[in-house]
């Protein structure tokens, strides 16, 4: 057989048609791909690329043909590795010239600053150019340029990388998986960063650990210390950006005892009450609610000296009712799950606030503050139902000295709420704009029974709204106690 001519089989495909056993030619080389000349010559010649067939014996006319698995497989490989080439340059053909560009651009390494600058604007509003500028491995250089001594460069990369990732949770991993935070962290060092670098770092690392699987990476490196470093001493939107960071790691249960070891709790007692920059004390207060969720998160606020005050503060703030419902969710969870709190709750005057808000907060806030109440009146029943059963009722001698000590404080509180409630339902009625002569109070009578110690009932406290007080006058301050 002679040696296959090129010119003659070069623009030739044998395929299936069908899967009727019949075949048709078909052109497939293009003027680029010297693979397809390859492939084709494979195919006719029966073996090696540009290699002579082998001598075959003739095979009678009618006679099927000898199946050819080795062939087979090998025609599959080439038709596999040929469209996979003709895929990614097809993707990198469907990318917009400019991105091309731009990613050109960061390759040659030339003008980095311009480069970075480039990618960053075509990022910043653009989906389809963050998709593929992420696929076209733009990342990897930029993250590269973070190692340079040019504080712009180093601002223009990590802006980049920060648009890169708007809303594109590959890029995102990407980032994370190419070493950016590492370097970035190796950026602000000890605090000591130029003020622009720690900017973008602290917004890279808001929007790095949006997502769920990145929060417990973050949370183990050096990104809390710095985080609350520049909420600490920041101004502005990095101040805000360290913030919400902050919370976003506070989500995962697995950063929160470093969260608390690092002082985050005083420092978010402060923000709550900062009024210099009120925007920032809903998000206090919602990092905080998460941090009360572990163990350690509770110890540090019943160890710091004013934070029930604080928060007995925020609850008297009508016009923020979501600060006042996260305030109360935090004294909810305080006062359900450490019974020490109760009682200093009661000495910092909280009672009355509660109350005040049972009458003029929001629904939800109403619901929490009737909680917290029910706690401190009724005592530890709440927590521990089987506490009455299990201690002796004949015999006082029989008490442990544990069970004693609760005994007092919880008699201590119960009389602290008693005092509170006679001494401060006059100022929340006149606040109310309720009238001064009102008929006699079953309702209010026992609530201050109950909360005097004078009935067992563990009943929970009613909720009342302002309606319900002027259309009804059954409320009276001459039948307190």
């Amino acid at each position: 057989m002679a040696k296959c001519g090129q010119d003659t089989i070069g623009s030739i495909l044998l395929e299936n048609a069908g899967g009727g056993g019949g075949f048709r030619l078909w052109a497939i080389i293009s003027p680029r791909a010297a693979f397809g000349r390859k492939l084709v010559n494979g195919l006719v010649c029966g073996g090696g690329f540009g290699a002579r067939a082998p001598t075959r014996k003739k095979r009678p006319i009618g006679a099927p043909s000898p199946p050819s698995e080795a062939g087979s497989e090998r025609l599959s490989e080439l038709l596999k590795a040929e469209m996979s080439s003709e895929s990614e340059s097809e993707e990198e053909d469907a990318a917009p010239e400019e991105v091309q560009r731009a990613v050109e651009r960061l390759r040659e390494g030339d003008r980095g600053r311009e480069a970075a600058a480039e990618v960053r604007r075509l990022a910043k509003d653009d989906p389809a150019a963050r998709e593929s500028l992420g696929r076209l491995g733009a990342i990897p250089f930029l993250v590269g340029m973070l190692s340079c001594v040019d504080v712009h460069l180093q601002v223009e990369s990590l802006y980049a990388l920060l648009n890169l990732g708007i809303a594109n949770l590959q890029n995102k991993a990407a980032i994370v998986s190419s070493g950016a935070l590492h370097k970035m962290l190796a950026l602000v060092g000890d605090g000591g960063a130029p003020p622009p670098v720690a900017a973008a770092v602290a917004a890279n690392l808001l929007a790095l650990s949006a997502p769920d699987s990145n929060k417990p990476l973050i949370g183990s490196s050096a990104a809390i210390p710095f985080l609350l470093h520049t909420f600490r001493h920041a101004a502005g939107q990095p101040r805000e950006d360290a913030l919400r960071a902050l919370f976003n790691l506070s989500i995962a249960a697995v950063n929160l005892p470093t969260l608390v070891a690092a002082g985050l709790v005083p420092e978010l007692l402060d923000a709550a009450v900062n009024v210099d920059h009120p925007e920032l004390t809903e998000r206090a207060l919602a990092v905080l609610c998460n941090v009360v969720s572990s163990p350690e998160g509770r110890a540090a606020v019943g160890r710091s000296p004013a934070a029930f005050q604080t928060l007995a503060e925020v609850l008297g703030w009508s016009d923020a009712p979501r600060c006042q419902e996260l305030a109360a969710q935090i004294l909810t969870v305080m006062a359900y799950k450490e019974y020490e709190a109760r009682a200093a709750m009661a000495a910092e005057g909280i009672v009355s606030s509660l109350l005040e808000l049972t009458l003029l907060g929001s629904d939800e806030a109403q619901k929490r503050a009737s909680r917290i109440l029910q706690f401190l009146i009724v005592g530890d029943k709440a927590k521990k139902p089987s506490a009455a059963v299990s201690a002796p009722l004949s015999k006082e001698e029989g008490r442990s000295p544990e069970e004693e000590e609760m005994s007092e404080e919880r008699k201590a509180v119960k009389k602290l709420v008693k005092q509170s409630l006679q001494s401060n339902m006059r100022r929340i009625v006149r606040r109310a704009n309720l009238p001064q002569d009102f008929s006699p109070s079953e309702k209010t009578k026992s609530l201050v029974v109950a909360g005097g110690g004078g009935s067992s009932s563990s009943k929970s406290l009613p909720v009342w709204s302002a309606a319900e007080l002027r259309g009804k006058p059954w409320l009276s301050l001459s039948s307190l106690p």
